[in-house]
């Protein structure tokens, strides 16, 4: 399958909270688009790693992506070494995004910033012809890198070098976000709090959006960070 964009995240619930409003606005366009987690969040402070797979389930099922896997790292003890890269080679090579989007290049979890440079390196070296890789049926994979990464902004309020309107699509976002029971605000819920179940990161969720959108003029945003320069043929590109 041939894809438009891949998202990847580290944890269960980072694409949504990222850029699921973006996504959304694609698949609604008619782009294919994937998701790749790289843990099942089981250090997770709420819920288990069954509760995220099937949280994570259904929030694909929302957002209508074409396909949802993991790749199984150990969450919190990932390391962006060889083992790690080539099976993040794997997948960029069998799907052949256009355009990946990753983790926030430097946030509270250790695991946001590990998981945004091991996306971005595995791009890069997946481009090289010297890299052999095989898919599950044995066959040798073409070399292919991506034309962009982006990289999504997540609990720091980084400033974005891309800002995306994503006006009608926040309530797609929103039901893919909550579709993780566990992780989010429960008044009734009896397990320990954490930084991301308080009403007020729910709420933020939304302002954050309303305020990058009332920067550019539009109703709701999202945010991304880039690693190169963003290019247009002309400056009536730019809105």
């Amino acid at each position: 399958m041939k894809l438009d964009i891949l998202a990847i995240g580290a944890h269960p619930d980072d694409v949504e909270l990222g850029c699921a409003a973006t996504l959304a606005k694609e698949i609604a366009a008619g782009k294919k688009v994937g998701i790749i987690d790289l843990t099942r969040g089981e250090l997770g402070t709420r819920g288990t790693a069954v509760t995220r797979d099937e949280e994570s389930a259904q929030a694909a099922k929302i957002l209508g992506v074409s396909f949802r896997e993991n790749l199984n790292f150990a969450d919190g003890f990932f390391t962006n070494d060889k083992t790690h890269q080539i099976a993040i080679i794997k997948m960029i090579r069998k799907y052949q995004p256009e355009i990946v989007i990753c983790n926030a290049i430097e946030d509270r979890h250790i695991d946001h910033e590990k998981g945004s440079k091991l996306v971005s390196d595995a791009c890069f070296l997946s481009g090289l012809i010297k890299i052999e890789t095989q898919n599950t049926d044995g066959n040798f994979q073409k070399p292919w890198r991506p034309k962009q990464i982006y990289h999504y902004i997540q609990w720091k309020n980084l400033k974005p070098d891309v800002v995306v309107n994503v006006s009608g699509f926040m309530d797609i976002k929103m039901k893919a976000v909550l579709a993780y029971k566990t992780q989010f605000y429960d008044k009734n819920s009896k397990e320990p709090e954490t930084p991301i179940t308080s009403k007020n990161f729910t709420d933020s969720i939304n302002y954050r959006a309303r305020d990058l959108g009332r920067l550019i003029g539009v109703e709701h945003a999202e945010g991304f960070t880039v690693e190169r320069y963003v290019a247009v043929d002309s400056l009536f590109d730019l809105k």
